[in-house]
């Protein structure tokens, strides 16, 4: 019992190290939303990462030093956080889902439409106003678009056609392809053949400080980021949460061994 034990306090020393990534994750989203100006969900992970990490510590010292309630707490504790982030991971996923991005032909870039995305993601930009004047404000004072403007290997349109811009580039630095605008610079578009074909058509200016920042491009490019960023933190937390579900039914192993070692000694001491 005490080399099982042994055992389960090393497993739960990994599990340790399973929360790390979790944490990271969590603060690799709230580094990054805050680069594009999107704070959603910005440190729910970080968060549950941390809780976790603390737990872990709590199963590792119960597995090590056999401690009956010790272990008790940990159990109890890790299947609620374990259901938190899987209820997590099934949210992400759902929200994530759909996609405003499609391909335009003759271009490496994809426009974006907010009518690709959930209706919870839609609602995030479209439902509070100031939340997206927020945000639109944000993006107009990033260097976004400024960076995309000054990039001097676009000499040719065809340079730019080929580009693979970032959603928000594409959303907000740039008018919709449909609506035929000439292309002149990355951020200077004139003489659009089908202005009626979009309603952004007619958001779009020239003006450094407007571009396509009050198009539904721009909200959708928004969109399309925290999806990127969401879809790739996704993978990370699944493997991490397999990981814990493994080391939480070793602890339930060592909780049982617990058990069983605290009534063989009650019944040793009780015979002699």
């Amino acid at each position: 019992m005490a080399v099982s034990n042994n055992i389960t306090a090393c497993l739960n020393f990994l599990v340790l190290l399973c929360t790390i990534p979790i944490a990271a994750t969590g603060v690799w989203l709230a580094s990054r939303q805050g680069e594009d100006c999107a704070r959603l969900a910005r440190w729910p992970v970080a968060i549950l990462g941390a809780l976790l990490l603390l737990v872990a510590l709590a199963g590792f010292a119960g597995a090590y030093w056999n401690r009956k309630g010790l272990l008790a707490c940990y159990l109890f504790a890790m299947a609620a956080l374990i259901t938190l982030l899987l209820a997590l991971i099934v949210f992400a996923f759902a929200v994530a889902h759909g996609s405003g991005g499609y391909p335009v032909l003759g271009r490496a870039y994809e426009d974006y439409r907010l009518e690709g995305y959930s209706g919870w993601l839609r609602g995030y930009v479209t439902d509070d106003p100031r939340r997206w004047e927020g945000i639109r404000s944000c993006i107009a004072a990033s260097d976004t678009c400024r960076k995309l403007a000054m990039d001097s290997t676009f000499i040719a349109p065809e340079q730019f056609y080929q580009s693979h811009l970032s959603p928000i580039q594409s959303g907000c630095c740039k008018p919709p392809t449909v609506c035929g605008y000439a292309y002149v610079s990355p951020t200077v578009w004139t003489s659009p053949a089908n202005p009626a074909a979009d309603p952004d058509c007619a958001a779009w200016s020239n003006e450094p400080a407007q571009l396509c920042y009050g198009c539904g491009s721009c909200r959708a490019g928004v969109l399309g980021g925290l999806r990127e960023q969401w879809r790739k933190a996704n993978v990370a937390l699944l493997v991490a949460t397999v990981a814990l579900i493994f080391v939480y039914v070793i602890g339930c192993s060592a909780f049982r061994n617990a058990q069983t070692e605290d009534l063989f000694r009650r019944y040793k001491w009780g015979n002699i």
